[in-house]
Formats: structure tokens, sequence, C-alpha cells
């Protein structure tokens, strides 16, 4: 519940792997390269991160639901806004190629390894900088922002240049997986 107006939503990689390997894995899908689980423990990151600064106001592992509801949910607790940028956010090709294949929005597939940090404005830079020395933020990327505009909802900007209210997710995009 403490994200303000103005701070930096970071986003420690690449989203939707785990989700995606199950799925692909249980569905017996044939693909040209594999797509890993990013399964891992995260506390070596929140370590790195709280080495740089103390003053993170949120930090949450965008697992059921994927990050779009852990966005949802920060912005609903801070009474805030948050918008995102669809080019920011990274998204690994196999992810893209099965999610497009199968009709999923891979904003709301699962993550078992990455990590949305809320941080201040002034902060964002060497916080961004520390995620990405750690090899578990390497592909560390500052998607958005959290904003006055449109309390407790959570808004993309996207590739076409279009603004879209992205949802809570609303029951399973795909079944329960751990």
């Amino acid at each position: 519940a403490n994200a303000r107006p103005g701070d930096a939503v970071i986003l420690s990689g690449a989203i939707g792997d785990h989700g995606t390997a199950i799925l692909t894995q249980r569905q017996g899908l044939e693909l040209d390269g594999a797509i890993e689980s990013d399964s891992a423990a995260l506390h070596g990151l929140v370590e790195t991160i709280l080495s740089v600064t103390r003053g993170v106001r949120a930090m949450r592992d965008p697992t059921r639901g994927g990050l779009a509801s852990t966005l949802n949910e920060i912005a609903a607790q801070s009474r805030a806004g948050i918008e995102i940028h669809e080019r920011n956010i990274p998204l690994h090709e196999g992810v893209r190629g099965v999610c497009e294949v199968l009709g999923l929005d891979p904003l709301y597939v699962a993550n078992e390894g990455k990590m949305v940090a809320i941080v201040p404005a002034e902060t964002a830079a060497p916080v961004l900088a520390a995620m990405r020395s750690h090899p578990l933020g390497a592909e560390a990327a500052i998607i958005g922002a959290v904003t006055g505009r449109h309390p407790g909802m959570v808004t993309m900007r996207t590739a076409f240049g279009t603004t879209r209210i992205v949802d809570m997710l609303a029951g399973d995009q795909l079944p329960r997986i751990c």
C-alpha cells in the first residue's frame, strides 16, 4: 500500500516463462526452442536491491495472475494508478509465440522467479543497475510509473500507441500449475 505517484515500476526480467513452460509440457507442445521455467529464490536479488536503497515502496512476485494481477493489487492497495509501457516489458520470443498461438495474454501468465519493485524515481536508475548486476535481474527494466491518475487502475501504453486498461485476472487463464 506504499506506492506513490512518481514512483518507478521495475520488473526483474522477462514474464511468462514459468507458466508457458508448464503449459507446453502438459499439452505436449513441440517447439523449436525450449522454454524453461524461471523458478528461482529471489532473496539474493532482494539483498542486492536493498544494498542500494532502503526506500523500496513495494516488492512483489508476479505469480498467480501474472504481472497484471500483481500491479492491480499494488494499485488498489496504494490507491494510485499505474501506467506501464508494453514495449518496455521483457518477453522472450518463445513465450510470445506460444501466447499468440494459444490466444493468451502474457501479462496474466504465471512467473516463479521474477519480481516487481516500486521505488522512488530518484532511486530507479541505481536500483535498475544493481538488479542488472545480479544474474536474476540481468533483463530488468523500468516498465512504467505510479501516477495520481485513475487511482486503483493499471493502464498500458501499447506497441501501437494506444492505451488500454489492464484488468485484474478474473478466474484462471490457465489451470493451477503449482
